[in-house]
């Protein structure tokens, strides 16, 4: 049956049966396929009903469908006449891990960060109202992005509105680690509210039907959550709320949405669904199976710099009680499950909350304690100004680990850490540090804790070919370069992680190399001396040429009056394409055969 649906329009000439039918298919292809491309298995697995429903009861694109993250939408993908490419998916030119506007007009609104997507379908309902039509704005959200502020905040807004918004939480007690925090707490309250749940879901058609007794019922409504739950957030913020109901029904899921659907007001429904549902062993462990990589992957063999950060984090707080870790809920993705267990009175996930990560870190550092904050470089952007006001204006000792540095790969533009380097580097009072290898990156997190002030260190996502023994005592002095490869004419300058394609092109260049080491301060000496012994200056960097490393260093040059030629490497003044690493950085010029191409320039 799915062979035979290319469009949503296809999937409305189906009865109950069939849909189900083409529920479980669905399914089965997802299995397959993501096993095949990697990508978000659980996530999707879950919301295969929901999607099918919403297609079967809404007109798009003239309606519009807003997923948050955009993670859970391959059923939408595939309803939407790109079944044909999954097996594309996340890979170079193929489709995007997310939903995403340039792709096909049923994505309404690209995605990738979390609890974005209230705030874009009140935008669109808004305008809707202003053009005087009646297309319908929609929004999937899970209850983990409802940790997230900026959902609290269009949520305020939309309460305050009359917009025609439905917006559908997608309640899995889940986001991508377990999720934290009061708003779980509060939902698996409702959850408990059986006989609520039962009453609501079966007396919503009734009450729509009979306009002249509806306030009445209203009011009788009201009574009866005062009684049998502790309260109604939703409600109180002015959104009408309905559920919850269980959310892989599917004949319960399309009546409840056509009901939903006649109404006009801002309205929420409430969704219980088990993350990876259909496949025992993502039911079990929805977190392992969040994301998956290819089959063929194999991703355990080498250590990978997270599980160095995870390492150094309890090695630490072994010895250090006042280390205190905080995460934006990426706890398992930053290496820190084995800290969290050990020390779970110096660990916390604060829910998918960047601003509040980093300003309750200098809420910790002024009362004494030395917290690290682990964090992905594209979150990072999130709280800059708490960055900015709480932390470095204060000169706060508070150390960010900066994962996911650089191009992360099949992820796209929308998780790639291209821009940290040179959205840092005008910041006063921060340390800026970049690994070039995982021994290194544990004498940089031994550097950065004992230092005063806040200090950054990035490194990338992957693993370390030649990591070994890398757990050690030693530090490394500040701003210290460190010239690996000595050469004649040409100096590569090199930061992080692109170290090792510079040493590869250094010996066919018979060229020098120096593991720069340092962002801010730079190693002003070495400069000078590096400069007057050569020729030409080669610097590559994994992050924007705008405002990067490399401009750094041009920026020192010119004050000095140095006029030795510098061409600086880097990603380029566009938004990256998805890929492997290593496609990527040979498309941007960021191998040794970009290097060594530079090198002729």
């Amino acid at each position: 049956m799915l062979d035979l649906i290319d469009s949503p329009a296809d999937i409305k000439e189906l009865d109950l049966g069939q849909l189900q039918i083409l529920a479980d298919e669905i399914r089965e292809f997802l299995i397959e396929n993501i096993q095949k491309t990697g990508g978000h298995l659980a996530p999707n697995l879950g919301t295969v009903e929901l999607t099918l429903a919403m297609h079967y009861v809404f007109e798009t694109p003239a309606d519009s469908f807003v997923f948050d993250v955009g993670h859970q939408a391959y059923t939408h993908k595939i309803l939407t006449g790109r079944r044909e490419k999954m097996h594309s998916l996340r890979k170079k030119n193929g489709l995007s891990g997310f939903t995403k506007r340039a792709e096909s007009v049923y994505d309404a609104f690209g995605a990738g960060h979390s609890s974005t997507s209230i705030s874009a379908g009140l935008g669109i309902a808004i305008a809707n109202k202003i053009n005087q039509n009646q297309h319908k704005s929609v929004v999937v959200i899970g209850d983990g992005a409802l940790t997230g502020g900026m959902s609290f905040e269009a949520l305020n807004h939309a309460g305050d509105s009359d917009a025609d918004l439905l917006i559908v939480l997608n309640d899995n007690d889940m986001s991508i680690s377990k999720n934290v925090g009061a708003m779980n707490k509060y939902l698996t309250k409702l959850i408990s509210g059986k006989v609520y749940a039962t009453m609501k879901s079966k007396s919503l058609g009734f009450l729509q039907k009979m306009p002249a007794i509806h306030q009445f019922a209203k009011r009788s409504e009201e009574h009866l959550k005062g009684m049998v739950l502790p309260s109604t957030l939703f409600e109180e913020l002015g959104i009408d709320y309905f559920g919850p109901i269980d959310g892989h029904d599917l004949p319960l899921l399309i009546k409840t949405l056509q009901n939903l659907k006649q109404l006009k007001m801002p309205r929420l429904l409430h969704l219980i669904t088990k993350k990876g549902y259909g496949l025992d062993t993502a039911e079990n462990d929805p977190c392992k199976f969040h994301g998956v990589a290819p089959a063929s992957s194999d991703s355990t063999a080498l250590i990978n710099y997270s599980q160095v950060f995870g390492t150094w984090l309890t090695d630490t707080a072994a010895h250090d009680p006042q280390l205190m870790a905080i995460t934006p809920a990426m706890g398992a993705g930053s290496g820190m499950t084995e800290f969290e267990a050990k020390f779970p009175e110096q660990y916390f996930d604060v829910g998918i909350a960047e601003q509040h990560a980093i300003t309750f870190a200098g809420g910790l550092a002024v009362q004494g304690f030395k917290p690290v904050v682990a964090i992905y470089s594209t979150f990072l952007q999130r709280g800059y100004d708490q960055l900015i006001h709480d932390i470095a204006l204060q000169n706060l000792n508070v150390v960010f680990a900066i994962d996911r540095a650089g191009l992360v790969g099949a992820d796209g533009a929308t998780h790639a850490g291209s821009f940290d380097l040179s959205f840092l580097r005008c910041i006063p009072n921060l340390i800026i540090m970049a690994a070039s290898s995982a021994g290194q990156m544990y004498q940089m997190l031994n550097t950065a804790y004992r230092l005063e002030g806040a200090v950054c260190l990035r490194y990338p996502r992957g693993a370390d070919q030649s990591a070994g023994n890398y757990i050690s005592n030693k530090t490394i002095g500040i701003g210290k370069a460190e010239v690996v490869k000595t050469g004649k004419k040409i100096a590569i300058l090199a930061f992080g992680t692109t170290l090792k394609e510079a040493l590869i092109a250094g010996e066919k260049l018979s060229a020098s190399v120096v593991d720069m080491r340092f962002i801010k301060p730079l190693d002003e000496a070495l400069i000078v001396e590096i400069s007057a012994s050569h020729s030409r200056l080669i610097s590559i960097e994994d992050n924007a040429i705008s405002g990067g490393a490399g401009s750094a260093i041009s920026e020192f040059l010119h004050q000095q009056n140095i006029t030795t030629p510098l061409k600086i490497l880097g990603l380029p003044d566009t938004f990256t394409e998805q890929g492997t690493q290593a496609e990527l950085h040979a498309l941007y010029g960021l191998d040794a055969a970009g290097i060594i191409q530079a090198s002729e320039l």
